[in-house]
């Protein structure tokens, strides 16, 4: 329904002229009326309007004009000004010249003089003249606004400039108390607004200021993702974007100006704004969908002036949690390589790497076995993103590495004031991190017995709660296992959760070792010399070597073989430059004959030191340095002294240790140390 907008002025012609004006800019959304009191028209009680539009000399009084304004109507002065062009013709006016300034009254044309001279045009000596005023004073021209009538016959030079025109900021007031505010950028507007002169400082660069702004907020509302409609001090809905209107199955132009509580009686507008306080999310249904609701009041100097509501619809919001969640945090968390990476060409390689593309197309668990450095991890890299979830995040854990509380917190996350240090916020954990996409836990047999519990839930039901929260976050994730160990015997020892392996072990596959893939190394080789840079030849005698040599630490231990080379600075490598931890393996190939040969035959590693004693000697020592000792630091130990033990030999030997109370085994790769029956039974015995 079109807007009514009355124009009230003293003369007929100047109230027809600000008329004309107003319609040029409002006529398509208003019904324009003039009324002049010259001719009586503007007399008695005029007709209801939503404005009324009042020139300052139109009654002359505020009480004149009570009589003829019907009561409780909107007004507003009428302001007028000059145009640019206008400005610029009288500051071609030689300084000095001395111009009457004929006007309707003394007062509009003094008033007229002084908006001139606010502009800048001070260089003409201006005398107000008006109907029966009297010309005293010699004057070389006249200066009017569309009123040569009342100029003195005498004077020849007349300069008519015109009625002047509403003022931007009467325009721009008009619009605002019309609710026409979008009209403001429009091309008849913003053409209007070039033309007008202004003597307010800076209110074109101000006004244009506030027109980016309000555009701004426009275009930010309609991107956000979420439906936002905004409220004023008194509950009267000012702005909403197309989402809202999509959510809400309302139209944008029907509801402006209509109180927020009774378009959308399920947003708590008016208790935002009378506590002052955010309303946080809560799940409504709307037509038979969830939607999320808040509100916001906006402050200002700690008053309330208004308030925001945001919607979403639920499954979206969840959607886009998730979305986000998985972009943000797997940052740093993607699989770097896939089976193309795999060096090999033996067919114990082809054939697991033929084995996991297919595990990987299916949403099972994958259990990958193998010793150090076989390349369990590049596995599980790879089965990622071979896999449907490739473009979600892969995250890998090494979980005997870390003690059990801070795992718990790396695996579910954690709440604010979960914990002392914890951070403001909380923070997710890998199982939320790895939404979507694979979780790989590495050293699965390390995780103690609680945690198994936990993470057996996260696969049965796909829900991890935080440490210190309360509430339950969904993920889907698959895992990935890796260990070094036999799980089958830890659940024989109680160790590790039948129910758990049994979960785990849906694909299962063991890394074949290096020794066992002799064919490969030359391949590796040749891939990690490339890959460091290196620029050196293998001697016939170190390639026999190398060819022969058990690779205890498997394919890391011969990278690091390769980088050695490298630093040796030497193009021929001979069997003088292998690493100080192969050096004394040369023996090693005339050793595994006879073991192969002599199967059944105790296990003597060196001049009759059975694997026994020289564990519980290094155990020993490590006991009076008050420190653990893994593995790891056993097998180099071993080669060392020049003994030839493996991986499973320390292991075997450490668990039978472990069986006659002599020695406490850590988990993973925490370590292990002599218990006080090891200590005297050392003591006791003093050497084999």
């Amino acid at each position: 329904m079109k807007k009514t907008i009355s124009v009230v002025a003293l003369d007929f012609r100047a109230g027809k002229f600000y008329a004309k004006q107003i319609n040029e800019l409002f006529g398509e959304y208003a019904d324009i009326t003039f009324y002049s009191v010259s001719d009586g028209s503007a007399m008695g009680m005029l007709p209801k309007a939503d404005l009324f539009a009042i020139s300052t000399d139109a009654y002359g009084s505020a009480k004149e004009e009570e009589r003829h304004i019907p009561a409780n109507s909107l007004t507003m002065g009428i302001e007028v000004s000059y145009r640019w062009e206008t400005l610029q013709e009288l500051e071609l006016i030689p300084s000095g010249t001395r111009a009457l300034y004929v006007n309707l009254t003394d007062t509009m044309a003094r008033e007229a003089i002084a908006q001139l001279q606010q502009l800048g045009i001070n260089q003409i000596h201006f005398i107000p003249f008006y109907p029966n005023a009297v010309l005293n004073v010699p004057v070389d021209m006249a200066i009017t606004p569309d009123e040569e009538r009342y100029v003195p016959p005498e004077i020849e030079h007349v300069l008519n400039i015109g009625q002047r025109p509403c003022t931007s900021g009467m325009m721009v007031e008009i619009a605002l108390r019309l609710n026409l505010g979008h009209l403001l950028e429009t091309k008849n507007f913003q053409s209007y607004f070039k033309i007008m002169a202004t003597s307010n400082y800076g209110f074109n660069q101000m006004y244009a200021r506030a027109l980016r702004l309000e555009s701004q907020f426009h275009i930010l509302m309609e991107i956000l993702d979420e439906g936002l409609v905004g409220v004023d001090e008194n509950g009267l809905i000012f702005s909403c974007n197309n989402k809202v209107c999509q959510i809400t199955k309302v139209t944008k132009s029907l509801i402006i100006g209509k109180y927020g509580e009774e378009i959308f009686p399920y947003i708590p507008f008016s208790k935002a704004l009378r506590d002052k306080k955010e309303l946080l999310p809560k799940v409504i249904k709307l037509d038979g969908v969830n939607i999320t609701v808040a509100v916001v009041p906006v402050l200002r100097q700690k008053k309330c002036i208004g308030a925001f509501a945001i919607l979403q619809e639920f499954s979206k919001l969840e959607s886009k949690q998730n979305e986000l969640r998985s972009q943000l945090l797997k940052r740093g968390h993607f699989a770097k390589y896939t089976f193309d990476d795999i060096i090999g060409e033996s067919p114990s390689i082809l054939k697991i790497k033929n084995i996991l593309k297919r595990m990987a197309v299916t949403e099972s668990p994958v259990l990958i076995v193998g010793e150090t450095g076989t390349g369990k991890e590049l596995l599980a890299h790879a089965v990622h993103r071979a896999s449907t979830r490739s473009k979600g995040p892969f995250v890998a854990i090494n979980v005997a590495a870390m003690p059990e509380n801070l795992l718990e917190s790396e695996l579910f996350g954690y709440d604010e004031g979960a914990f002392t240090g914890a951070k403001k916020g909380g923070r997710p954990g890998l199982f939320e991190f790895a939404h979507n996409g694979t979780l790989f836990l590495d050293e699965v047999e390390g995780m103690s017995q609680a945690m198994q519990i936990k993470l057996l839930r996260v696969l049965q039901e796909g829900e991890v709660m935080r440490v210190g929260g309360s509430e339950i976050v969904n993920v889907d994730v698959r895992i990935i296992a890796a260990t070094n160990e036999s799980l089958e015997q830890k659940v024989q020892e109680n160790s590790f959760r039948k129910d758990l392996y049994y979960r785990l072990n849906t694909l299962t596959v063991v890394v074949p070792l290096l020794k066992n893939r002799v064919e490969d190394i030359s391949l590796l080789i040749e891939h990690f010399k490339h890959e460091l840079k290196g620029n050196f030849e293998l001697s016939k005698e170190v390639k026999h070597f190398l060819y022969q040599y058990a690779w205890p630490g498997n394919i890391r231990e011969l990278r690091n073989a390769v980088e050695y080379f490298v630093y040796t600075g030497k193009h021929l490598i001979e069997m003088t430059d292998l690493p100080p931890t192969v050096i004394y393996d040369r023996a090693l190939s005339a050793t595994e004959v006879a073991k192969k040969e002599q199967p059944t035959l105790p296990v003597v590693i060196s001049e009759n030191i059975s694997p026994f004693w020289f564990v519980l000697e290094q155990l020993y020592l490590a006991a009076n340095q008050d420190r653990f000792i893994g593995r790891d630091k056993l097998l180099l130990a071993a080669k060392e002294q020049g003994l030839l033990l493996s991986q499973r030999e320390i292991r075997n030997t450490l668990k039978d240790m472990a069986e006659q109370g002599l020695v406490k085994v850590g988990k993973g790769r925490g370590g292990s140390r002599l218990t006080l029956a090891g200590k005297e039974y050392w003591q006791n015995h003093n050497a084999p």
